[in-house]
């Protein structure tokens, strides 16, 4: 029956385009399993080996789709005897309207290649990127995308990423300001934050997550209405706020039982009589 109504010829097309395609799709998913366990093996299992793993993976993705889809055109395109020098022209014509016109797109395309070649970030890291802070969602070929920490989502065209911050790579050094009263016998505060800071260290919990000792630089300012000390947490990237919030809790607390003052901007006020 199928052959009443197709003819002979144009079945047997049919049935190549449908194996063509089966071999294509069965070439996509073995290129993906195999692809994304092999750089699974070479890159070591650390959270920054494993988001690279997913950025590549993606990206490489991508890529197998728009290679296989346009070999499986031309394929089947042959197979129905479907003439392809005039599309190949037409291609070119469209190619080089595309290259005066599209510079923008051209740059794009670079500078995604070279952020991916130059590992400068990946998918799941914290990046500051054209102005633009948030969480890397997805690489593509023309655009980052990025999402704030209100959820906002942002598309950063990658020919407009000059300077890339990345704030979750292996570890960071999070700068703690605490500002305590003039009053206050400032080499007796020190010695509190620093004890505090290494009772901190020697927890359970946050033990393993510092990659130094904390330090206490001093005083780094001598401010309005407070003496500013700086103290350097060494943490694993992705604890740097973490990290900050439970040593300002523990500080506080500390504070609070030692009887330290931390001030809040006050203002005299003279009234002056007529």
């Amino acid at each position: 029956m199928l052959e009443d109504l197709i003819g002979s010829e144009n079945q047997g097309h049919l049935i190549q385009s449908l194996v063509v395609m089966a071999i294509l799709y069965s070439v996509y998913w073995l290129s993906w399993r195999v692809g994304r366990r092999v750089l699974s093996r070479m890159l070591s299992k650390s959270p920054e080996a494993t988001r690279r793993v997913d950025t590549l993976s993606r990206v490489g993705i991508r890529l197998l789709q728009v290679i296989l889809v346009g070999l499986g055109g031309v394929i089947i395109a042959k197979i129905w005897g479907v003439d392809l020098g005039p599309f190949v022209a037409l291609g070119a014509v469209f190619g080089a309207a595309i290259g005066f016109g599209a510079q923008d797109l051209v740059k794009d395309f670079l500078a995604g290649f070279f952020i991916l070649a130059e590992d400068q970030f990946h998918i799941g890291d914290v990046v500051s990127i054209a102005g633009t802070e948030g969480t890397v969602e997805d690489i593509q070929f023309r655009v980052t995308v990025l999402r704030d920490a209100e959820g906002n989502k942002h598309f950063v065209p990658n020919g407009e990423i000059t300077v890339s911050s990345n704030f979750t790579s292996i570890y960071a050094r999070p700068s703690l300001d605490i500002g305590v009263a003039y009053k206050e016998d400032i080499d007796r505060v020190v010695e509190v934050i620093a004890d505090e800071l290494d009772k901190m260290a020697s927890d359970s919990d946050w033990g393993p997550r510092m990659q130094e000792r904390p330090e206490v630089l001093g005083v780094q300012d001598l401010a309005e209405s407070s003496v500013v000390v700086r103290a350097r947490l060494t943490v694993l990237a992705d604890d740097r706020w973490a990290a900050l919030r439970e040593a300002r809790r523990r500080i506080k607390i500390r504070f609070d039982a030692e009887g330290i003052e931390i001030p809040f901007p006050q203002r005299s006020v003279h009234q002056v009589g007529d």
